[in-house]
């Protein structure tokens, strides 16, 4: 029995990265000085990645801005004044907010992957940011001369192109990040924002055969920067049942850190269709303690009395260090975190395994 795990994709950046974007961003740091440094901490990363025995990686995301900005880079028409995202423990994201059309990506998630391949030798998984977050751009008042329908049918175009770019530089796996999605609930009970976001995100899913939609996964939590999160007062069972209507063959859900897990679990395999996979958050990255193998190990075994094996997988709840400034977790502690999911994903097994032969 194998039960597959994966992580959701950033690692902390090393201080000496951190201060050499932050030189490039002030015109300190030459353009092919940072490119050293990339390489480096890629390179890095890729090696302490592999050493856990993970199946499938991740490059850490160290030469993205964040999860969610680096389609922004080089845009020229955006303001600093957009959408305020605010964290429980009083810090805030803030989006920049858009202009003026058209609305094209500065830089695709694809073009990360051939840096990544060079030091990589398992599968690569590319993350990506949803549409959905990207339409949180647009303005509230309509644009002159570039109105939202305009802006959403740009917004689809640029969304299929990101994931193609993946799948083109050799992504064995895209994972769109959709953390505004329990977040949504919270600027809207109703739902209506929420139905809005996943129809969105549908619409770039449509463009993609069923056999790539296989290879495509929606990564779910309450947000987890510098060891804060937005949204994790919301209901989980108010998203779940809409959030599995995105068409992909790939679930990743932040469940370590839950509250009731249980419940959430329950909804999941309600929802669950023939031939998705629900992937399990079993690690809680906004906790600076490292998991045990057997602690993973019971956290799948839970997970498994309500999800077909053959239909679960693991994960952690949230990428490290999805802001490149954020430094609340060590890579040393990251990375120990990950083999505790590695090594305990494969003691579940052991232990289901061993369940089955002695009911065969």
């Amino acid at each position: 029995m194998n039960i597959p795990t994966e992580p959701i994709g950033s690692l902390p950046r090393s201080k000496k990265l951190q201060e050499a974007m932050e030189g490039f961003a002030q015109g300190q740091v030459t353009a092919e000085t940072l490119d050293e440094f990339f390489d480096e901490a890629v390179s890095e990363t890729i090696e302490k990645f592999e050493s856990t025995g993970s199946a499938i990686i991740t490059d850490g995301e160290q030469t993205k801005p964040s999860f969610a900005t680096y389609p922004l880079a080089g845009l020229t028409n955006l303001a600093p004044d957009g959408v305020v995202i605010p964290f429980e423990d009083g810090h805030e994201r803030q989006l920049p907010r858009l202009t003026g059309g058209p609305f094209k990506y500065g830089e695709f998630a694809g073009s990360y992957l051939p840096r990544a391949k060079r030091f990589a030798e398992k599968p690569l998984k590319q993350a990506v940011i949803s549409a959905s977050a990207m339409s949180l751009l647009y303005p509230a008042d309509e644009l002159d001369e570039y109105t939202r329908e305009s802006f959403i049918a740009d917004l689809v175009d640029q969304a299929v192109e990101d994931i193609k770019s993946c799948f083109e530089n050799g992504a064995e796996t895209v994972q769109i990040d959709f953390t505004e999605g329990r977040l949504s609930l919270k600027l809207d009970p109703s739902k209506a924002l929420l139905r809005q976001f996943v129809d969105l995100n549908n619409q770039v899913l449509s463009h993609f055969s069923s056999e790539e939609k296989s290879r495509i996964g929606v990564h779910t939590c309450p947000g987890g920067d510098q060891d804060s999160t937005h949204s994790a007062d919301v209901d989980y069972t108010d998203l779940i049942p809409t959030l599995m209507e995105l068409d992909v063959g790939k679930f990743y859900f932040q469940m370590a850190s839950e509250a009731h897990p249980d419940r959430a679990l329950t909804q999941i395999a309600e929802n669950l269709k023939p031939g998705q996979r629900a992937f399990i958050g079993v690690i809680n990255v906004i906790d600076e303690v490292v998991e045990t193998a057997e602690t993973v190990r019971e956290r799948v075994l839970n997970a498994a009395k309500f999800i077909p094996v053959e239909q679960l997988g693991t994960t952690d709840d949230c990428g490290f260090s999805p802001f490149s400034d954020d430094i609340a977790t060590s890579r040393e502690i990251a990375f120990a975190k990950i083999k505790a999911r590695v090594d305990g994903t494969r003691l579940a097994e052991d232990v289901l395994d061993f369940g089955r032969t002695a009911n065969a």
